[in-house]
């Protein structure tokens, strides 16, 4: 058999070796449909939910008690007043690709529960490193304001100078707190009224665009395909190389018996008998 080769040990482990690369391409090429699967969610969340017409707190309460996927960038109205004194500045935030910080403020509602409004972004200071240069204050008094709602973040596991926060984890914001914070989800300023002189600038618009996932899962999957192509390239060759090297011992023996086959006529002298050679020697010898 042509492919016999492909029982032996050495053999066995190539295509070992490309079924775990096959396989690793393709665990890759889910972990990006993963993403993408994500990423379409999101989108599909922003699009939904982004510039819905705000529905009153009591009809959102439990998304900022228990955080809900679904209803991240649902558009809430609340009325209260911000807790200015506990007030907080979140570290390393990009804003439209440029790094700075966020400020989160509890804010007390009419109905005495408290949320954590994150009012907008700041750019870094130059006056005091780690630091802005200047934080707008939320208006005093009652106010209307209209926020996004978003889950709380997870812990980084880092630690952050006094009156600032690594994340904006709601659980560890509200054990800084002497009073009761819904640790769900937090609110993303819209608007507020009554505007404040000095505010900060608004959080960028969520990208709803797919990016690249899906053409890399794609990628990954041809790769693995391409794992066993290749040992299949691989195998040919070598029953190729073998049938050669077989049809050439099948001849030589053909050749060489062409070379080495004795004449069946060749002329020459017939050999004399032995009283033929006893008579020349006689009349050598002139007898």
């Amino acid at each position: 058999m042509a492919y016999r080769f492909l029982l032996s040990w050495r053999w066995a482990g190539w295509l070992l070796l490309a079924a775990l690369f096959a396989a690793a391409c393709v665990g890759l090429g889910n972990w990006q449909m993963d993403r993408r699967n994500q990423t379409v969610a999101e989108i599909r969340r922003v699009q939904q939910n982004y510039d819905k017409t705000p529905v009153p707190f009591q009809d959102a309460r439990t998304y900022f008690e228990v955080a809900d996927p679904d209803a991240k960038w649902r558009t809430v109205l609340v009325s209260g007043r911000y807790l200015t004194e506990d007030q907080r500045i979140i570290r390393n935030r990009p804003n439209n690709s440029v790094a700075g910080y966020e400020v989160v403020v509890p804010f007390r509602l009419a109905s005495g529960e408290t949320i954590a409004v994150n009012r907008g972004w700041l750019p870094i200071g130059n006056a005091r490193p780690g630091y802005p240069d200047a934080v707008p204050s939320p208006p005093t008094g009652d106010v209307s304001a209209v926020v996004r709602i978003k889950p709380s973040e997870p812990d980084v596991g880092r630690d952050a100078p006094e009156g600032q926060l690594a994340s904006i984890d709601l659980s560890y914001y509200a054990s800084q707190l002497g009073y009761p914070l819904l640790a769900g989800s937090y609110g993303v300023m819209a608007s507020e009224s009554p505007q404040p002189p000095a505010v900060p600038q608004s959080l960028a618009r969520p990208a709803i665009k797919e990016g690249s996932n899906l053409s890399y899962a794609l990628q990954w999957i041809t790769f693995g395909v391409l794992a066993f192509v290749g040992f299949g390239y691989m195998a040919r060759q070598q029953a190729r190389i073998h049938r050669e090297e077989l049809e050439a011992a099948e001849a030589l023996p053909d050749t060489a018996s062409s070379v080495h086959r004795p004449s069946l006529s060749r002329p020459g002298k017939r050999k004399r008998s032995r009283a033929e050679e006893e008579d020349a020697l006689l009349d050598s010898m002139g007898l």
